[in-house]
C-alpha cells in the first residue's frame, strides 16, 4: 500500500476573510513580524542556553518584586471567606469608591465625589482601552506622548480613529510641544493622553505643564486621559495629581493604578476618577465590558488605599536602586541620570562597539542580551534609547550592590560608544 504524502502546508480555515480589519482582515495571522518583547523572550532563551555559566541581569521587567503588604493580603484572606461578598460587583462596590476618596484626598489634596466621581477598573488597562469607546468615532484623533503605553491608542483605531504621536524629547525636557500640533489634527482631536510620572522616561509634571495642559484642552476642547499608575513614585517631588491643578477637572480624568505604588501588580485594580459626565461615560462603558472585580479584592484594595505610607518604603526602595544603577551604568559610558519618578531609567543607547554598530535601540539591546547576558527593553519612538528597570529580584541591600558591581564590569568590557 502507497503511503499517503503528508501536506504540512497550513491552510487558512473558512472563516479567515471574516476577520475585522481592525485586527489584519484576511492577513490576521499571517505576519512573520516579531513583537518587541517576544524577541527580547527569545533573546534571554537563547542567551541563557548558550551561556548557562552566566547569570542574566534583567532589567527589562517592569513589574514591582515585592509582594503586596501583609495588612492587605490579611484583609483578602478574610473577605474571601465572607458570603456578602460572592457574586458580581458590576461597577464597584461604596466601600473602594470611598476609600479611593479618601486617598486622593489624603495624598493629592484633591475632593472627589465617591458617589460620581469615582468608578473602580479591573486593572488601569482596561481603563485606556474603554475610554476611547465612549469618545472615538471613525476620522477622530487621539493625541497620545510617545514612547508610551500604547492601549489607548490600539482602541482608537479599532473605533475608526487614528493617533497623532507626541514624541516626548529630552530638547523639551520630556514634555510634548502641544504647541507644535497643526490645526486641522487640534480640530479632529477629541482625547489627549498623557501619562506622568512618565513610563519609560521618568519625567514627572510641573504644575506649569499641567496648567498648559488644562488650558490647550479647554482652548480645542480635547479630554484629557491622565496615567497615573506611576503616581507614588515621585522622587524629586512630593506625589502629584492633575486633577489638583485649577480646572483639571472641568476637562478631564485621571486613572490610578495599585500596582506599582502598592506592590499589587497582577491584583487588576485601578479606578478612574474627575469630570462626573467623563465617569460615568466610562461606566456605562464599563457596565457593558465586564461584571466588576471579585469584591474581596475590592475590599483589599480599599486597605491598601486607606495605608497610601506603604508607597512610601516602595518609593525608598526603588530610588535607592536606581541611584546604584545611574553610577554602574555612568561607569560604562552611559549618559545616565536619576530619573525623577517611576521604576525605570531610560537612557540614550550606544551606537557600536568596536567594530560592530548599532542601527537603533533594538540592535543594541539584542547585542547587550546575547554578548553579556545583560536585559533591556529598546524604544526607538522618539530617537534611541534603552529602559533599564530596577525590579529585578535582590532579596538585601548587599545583593543589589553585588548585582550593580557585576553590571557594571559586563558593560564596561564591551567598550561601549555614543554619540556625542
Amino acid at each position: 500500500m502507497a503511503t499517503p504524502s503528508l501536506n504540512t502546508e497550513a491552510k487558512d480555515p473558512w472563516f479567515q476573510h471574516l476577520f475585522a480589519k481592525r485586527i489584519g482582515g484576511e492577513q490576521y495571522g499571517k505576519s512573520t513580524k516579531i513583537y518587541k518583547f517576544e524577541k527580547i523572550k527569545r533573546a534571554k532563551r537563547a542567551a541563557i542556553a548558550a551561556h548557562p555559566e552566566r547569570q542574566l541581569l534583567d532589567f527589562g521587567i517592569g513589574e514591582n518584586d515585592d509582594m503586596a503588604e501583609v495588612i492587605v493580603r490579611e484583609s483578602l484572606k478574610r473577605e474571601v471567606d465572607r458570603v456578602e461578598n460572592r457574586g458580581y460587583a458590576d461597577n464597584g462596590i461604596i466601600e473602594f469608591k470611598e476609600s479611593a476618596s479618601r486617598y486622593m484626598k489624603k495624598v493629592f489634596g484633591v475632593d472627589v465625589d465617591p458617589a460620581t466621581e469615582v468608578v473602580h477598573a479591573i486593572g488601569s488597562k482596561p481603563a485606556y482601552a474603554m475610554l476611547p469607546a465612549a469618545f472615538i468615532d471613525p476620522g477622530d484623533v487621539t493625541l497620545m506622548t510617545v514612547p508610551g503605553y500604547p492601549v489607548a491608542g490600539t482602541h482608537t483605531a479599532y473605533y475608526g480613529g487614528t493617533v497623532h504621536p507626541l514624541p516626548l524629547l529630552a530638547e523639551n525636557d520630556f514634555y510634548p510641544d502641544l504647541d507644535g500640533i497643526p490645526g486641522e489634527i487640534r480640530k479632529k482631536a477629541k482625547l489627549l493622553v498623557i501619562n506622568y510620572p512618565n513610563s519609560p522616561t521618568g519625567k514627572t509634571a510641573t504644575k506649569s505643564f499641567y496648567e498648559k495642559v488644562v488650558s490647550f484642552a479647554k482652548a480645542n476642547e480635547i479630554i484629557v486621559v491622565q496615567d497615573a499608575a506611576h503616581s507614588l513614585l515621585s522622587y524629586n517631588q512630593p506625589p502629584s495629581s492633575f486633577l489638583a491643578i485649577p480646572g483639571a477637572k472641568e476637562v478631564g480624568v485621571e486613572v490610578h493604578s495599585l500596582s506599582k505604588g502598592f506592590n499589587m501588580i497582577g491584583w487588576r485594580m485601578g479606578f478612574v476618577t474627575g469630570h462626573p459626565k467623563i465617569v460615568q461615560a466610562f461606566a456605562d462603558i464599563k457596565d457593558n465590558s465586564d461584571s466588576g472585580q471579585f469584591m474581596a479584592v475590592q475590599k483589599a484594595a480599599a486597605v491598601a488605599l486607606d495605608h497610601p505610607e506603604i508607597g512610601n518604603k516602595i518609593r525608598e526602595k526603588y530610588k535607592r536602586r536606581l541611584e546604584k544603577l545611574v553610577t554602574a551604568l555612568k561607569s560604562a559610558g552611559f549618559d545616565a541620570k536619576m530619573p525623577e519618578g517611576t521604576y525605570f531609567l531610560y537612557t540614550r543607547a550606544p551606537i557600536s562597539c568596536n567594530q560592530m554598530s548599532f542601527a537603533n535601540a533594538e540592535e543594541a539591546s539584542q547585542f547587550l542580551i546575547s554578548e553579556q547576558s545583560v536585559c533591556t527593553v529598546p524604544w526607538d519612538d522618539a530617537g534611541p534609547h534603552l529602559r533599564f528597570s530596577v525590579t529585578y529580584q535582590a532579596p538585601t541591600e548587599a545583593d543589589e550592590d553585588i548585582l550593580m558591581a557585576e553590571t557594571s564590569r559586563r558593560l564596561a568590557a564591551l567598550k561601549l560608544a555614543f554619540k556625542k
